[in-house]
């Protein structure tokens, strides 16, 4: 019986092929170069290239200059080093790899084993390992297996905490992936065989090893290894406390929520913030001369309410803190530069009239009375509605805004009168071992609970703006963080199940047609780890009530 012949259409060709063929096959005799396509978008949903269409489907290539594409790379090259440590190590002595936190565009990854020291040559021969594979072109293969085999496999292969997640879901059945006989779970997709992981390196950091790899802006090439240790040693003390209390995955998170422990949990871990808090504030009172509390972090950060708690505290130390809005010196939006698009760039530092906030600090430091501006968000104009201010003796300025650690906003103003605080929600809850919850999705969700909330702006529209917002950051905030006096941790390990109820219902909204539905798609499979925590359970001055609208705060 003749093959049936299926009509295939990728990037605007319509091939004919046999019934079975994959994408794979289908990008091989369109694209014979290595153009770094890694998936498909099939009817805007995300495919991997193993994947075989049904007849009439139509598809575009996704490359490693995407954000799916790159995170697929990166995700792929992950399992790839997962496999070569327990080669290297041996599957008897190496206990436990876990992958952890973003550093320097990396991973930093924690390894415990049995009679093995972590040094440069170990990193050497697990990293030939991995170049020995890449050459060798082996296949990553997927295997659906039924959940309560996956629990069993698990538990055989000492993955302790994929058991864990796997007992509180709900799926049938359960994605493994494969390379040769070392078998893994992967929240997402992969590529079709290690021949496609040619750009990695590994370097030894603190006391782990970090996996760098490459970023969409440049897909081709390896980043140089440039560790901010200031954020770094604020998300391993973050670790550190995740493991203290035993909640360090959502399968940890889960058993709590189900055995009711979570209640002690949260006032743990609020207490524990505002002891940092309260921290920050005694340094800044023994500082002496310290008259500007400089405050920036990304977006969804939690710096107005972190602001706010900050203000108690420093009132507590006998000081009179007066909130500072960089946003209210902004330019009147004629002047307001564009980006690429046409649109307004309120990102840039040139959206600010910084000759005009440097001179009313110089003011307030020297003892003279200003008038604060007011801008007007709805009319584009800066405004002065009367606002008048003095400094005293323990009169303290708290100023928040996404500038606030650029010297070019205040450049003449004395660095002794000034305390800087970086705050970012740094996640310290992973999936499991080897699935770690990005940082940038956490803020995500909160900012799209906040939108929908607060602004009337829907998830597609937030999803949509997101890359903008992300690029502003990477230009403005992140080159900025390591000059902070200080990095404050907002994000809590509760929060994403508190988060879901409301984040799930805007995500289901995001229509099959939008661009932005197979990211929509991506975080609601994402949330579906976790089980639901009702907000009642968590304080009014919490950081997390800043998006779900409930603070005690005017914010």
């Amino acid at each position: 019986m003749a093959d049936r012949i299926l009509k295939i259409t990728l990037d605007g060709e319509t091939f004919s092929v046999p019934e079975g063929t994959t994408y794979l096959d289908l990008v091989r005799r369109k694209y014979p170069g290595d153009l770094g396509i890694v998936l498909v978008k099939e009817n805007n949903d995300l495919r991997e290239l193993n994947y075989a269409p049904r007849d009439d489907a139509e598809a575009v290539t996704v490359n490693t200059t995407t954000s799916g594409g790159i995170e697929t790379y990166r995700r792929s090259t992950t399992l790839l080093f997962l496999k070569a440590m327990y080669d290297t190590i041996g599957y008897k002595k190496l206990k436990q790899v876990k992958v952890q936190f973003s550093v320097s565009r990396g991973y930093f990854c924690e390894v415990t084993a049995e009679d093995t020291n972590l040094n440069q040559e170990l990193v050497d021969k697990v990293k030939a390992c991995m170049q020995k594979m890449v050459e060798d072109d082996l296949p990553i293969e997927k295997e659906s297996v039924p959940t309560a085999e996956a629990v069993k496999l698990f538990h055989r292969l000492g993955m302790y905490d994929k058991e864990k997640l796997f007992r509180f879901r709900r799926v049938s059945r359960v994605n493994i992936y494969k390379i040769d006989r070392f078998r893994d779970y992967f929240y997402g997709y992969m590529v079709p065989s290690t021949g496609y992981l040619k750009h990695f390196d590994l370097h030894l950091y603190e006391h782990g090893i970090v996996l760098q790899m490459p970023i969409k802006q440049k897909p081709d090439e390896v980043p140089p290894f440039e560790p901010q240790n200031k954020v770094s040693h604020a998300l391993i003390e973050s670790n550190e406390f995740s493991a203290k209390v035993g909640v360090d995955t959502v399968g940890d998170l889960n058993e709590a929520i189900v055995n009711g422990t979570i209640q002690e949990l949260i006032l743990v871990q609020e207490a524990l913030q505002e002891q940092k808090i309260a921290e920050i504030a005694r340094q800044i009172k023994e500082r002496n001369g310290v008259k500007f509390v400089m405050i920036a972090g990304p977006s969804s950060s939690g710096k107005t309410t972190f602001s706010y708690r900050l203000s108690v505290q420093l009132r507590a130390h006998g000081l009179v803190p007066h909130p500072i809005g960089v946003d209210n010196y902004f330019v009147n939006r004629e002047d307001n530069p564009k980006d690429e698009f046409g649109n307004y760039n309120f990102e840039d530092l040139e959206s600010i009239d910084t000759a005009l906030f440097d001179h009313d600090m110089n003011a307030l430091l020297r003892g003279e009375e200003v008038e604060l501006p007011y801008y007007n968000f709805k009319t584009g104009l800066r405004e002065y509605r009367g606002e008048m201010l003095k400094l005293g003796a323990n009169d303290i300025l708290v100023v928040e805004g996404i500038h606030c650690l650029n010297e070019k906003l205040y450049a003449t103003l004395p660095k002794e009168n000034m305390y800087k605080v970086y705050i970012s929600a740094l996640t310290q809850l992973n999936v499991d071992e080897h699935n770690r919850v990005s940082t940038t999705d956490g803020r995500l969700i909160r900012r799209m609970v906040r939108d929908s909330m607060h602004r009337a702006i829907t998830a597609s529209q937030t999803l949509f703006r997101w890359e903008s917002v992300r690029k502003g950051e990477e230009k403005n905030i992140f080159p900025f963080q390591e000059t902070a006096d200080v990095v404050f941790n907002s994000a809590q390990i509760y929060e994403l199940a508190i988060l879901k109820l409301y984040a799930e219902p805007l995500l289901f909204g995001v229509d099959k047609d939008s661009p932005e539905y197979s990211e929509a798609k991506r975080l609601l499979k994402f949330l579906d780890y976790f089980l639901p925590l009702l907000p009642e359970q968590i304080p009014s001055n919490s950081i997390l009530q800043e998006f779900i609208g409930h603070s005690i705060f005017n914010v």
